[in-house]
């Protein structure tokens, strides 16, 4: 047992891909295997603890739980929506916190179970974008997850439900671009042979539009989906409610969009949250069909969900939802341009789960007495 919440430093085994463990276990004088057998304890047969991974020596399990640590979230509370989507407020090793969301699917299965499985995973403690319309950007940025603490977000919120985690997406607190590489060394761990967690294909990045990313992922040709926040069609009213328009204007980040399109022949999804009266006309609808013909893409089209708990001030408190007609005829719109579109579900908005509204509004995050202290 440790005091967590004033660890300094601390080195945890999730950090490390298999590659950088085989270094790290050799750096011990120990032979590779033994990262092996390290890495498939704790995401194959999910042991929670050093002292139980019996493969090891002893020796060697002595020395790792000196000099390492396995669990790099605590979990402090959990909500559950009226729908089934499970709100987890985890503390982290420097007394901060994050929140990660878990979604079950409206279609279910024969047996009546939910046919998919989502987590919404955050990358940063905060945000440092400031899109008007989302909750996390009252918290500012703090700091980078390591890549244990995108990991055992995954681990911990597994313990907590009886169906498998299906799908993970990078929709949480904070721009995953901005946290590119620990984000791209966790994804290396989901989707490792080796383990049993999730399939590249499962495993969705959305991004507010960072183009340097974007062009990244298409070089690295990485194996995830795509997703951009895109939510205007024109320059002017992006750059008033996502700022990060003011230094990738629409030409860039489209074609961005094309060259990853190119490298990878990977459709992306875009994400258009509807505001009454700001990007919901017909001429919106018309410029977001001609902007997705570009490469072969889908569009979520998302309620705007409240966010009066920040106190919003600005543009932000003028954000409205806008009407069911008004909604249902922006669809019908962009099916009319031969747009392939799909409605995300409101989700967990009963606890200030759904798309936006990450920013512990029904959460302390003072206490520091754990749930789960037996995984500590």
């Amino acid at each position: 047992m440790y005091n967590f919440a004033y660890m300094k430093s601390p080195n945890f085994l999730k950090n490390y891909t298999i590659a950088e463990l085989r270094d790290y276990v050799r750096g011990m004088g120990e032979q590779a295997f033994r990262a092996d057998q390290l890495f498939d304890a704790m995401y194959a047969q999910g042991i929670e603890h050093i002292h139980d991974i019996a493969t090891l020596p002893k020796a060697l399990r002595e020395t790792l739980e000196q000099e390492t640590v396995m669990s790099a979230v605590r979990l402090q509370k959990i909500q559950e929506s009226n729908d089934g989507t499970k709100k987890f407020l985890f503390e982290l090793f420097d007394g901060r916190a994050i929140e990660t969301v878990l979604i079950p699917s409206e279609m279910v299965t024969d047996d009546g179970s939910p046919k998919r499985m989502t987590l919404c995973v955050s990358t940063q403690v905060g945000c440092p974008l400031n899109c008007q319309f989302c909750a996390t950007a009252s918290l500012k940025l703090k700091r980078n997850l390591f890549v244990a603490e995108i990991v055992d977000q995954l681990l911990a919120a597994q313990r907590y439900t009886e169906k498998k985690i299906t799908n993970l997406v990078f929709m949480g607190m904070g721009e995953p671009m901005l946290n590119y590489d620990n984000v791209m060394a966790a994804v290396s761990i989901f989707t490792h042979g080796d383990t049993p967690l999730l399939g590249s294909k499962r495993i969705t990045l959305s991004t507010a539009g960072v183009v340097p990313g974007i062009v990244r992922m298409a070089d690295e040709k990485s194996p995830i989906k795509l997703a951009i926040s895109l939510h205007a069609t024109t320059n002017g009213l992006r750059k008033e409610i996502m700022p990060i328009a003011r230094k990738y204007e629409l030409t860039e980040l489209g074609n961005a969009i094309e060259y990853y399109y190119r490298k990878t022949r990977r459709a992306v999804t875009y994400e258009y949250i509807l505001f009454e009266g700001i990007n919901d006309s017909e001429a919106d609808a018309k410029r977001l069909a001609r902007f997705t013909r570009r490469v072969p893409s889908k569009v979520n089209v998302i309620p705007f969900h409240d966010i009066e708990f920040t106190n919003p001030t600005g543009i932000a408190a003028e954000l409205k939802p806008t009407s069911r007609e008004k909604f249902k005829g922006f669809i019908s719109l962009l099916q009319s341009h031969d747009v392939t579109v799909m409605i995300r579900s409101s989700s967990g908005v009963d606890i200030d789960a759904a798309c936006g509204q990450l920013a512990f509004s029904n959460a302390s995050t003072e206490t520091t007495t754990p749930l789960l202290s037996e995984v500590l």
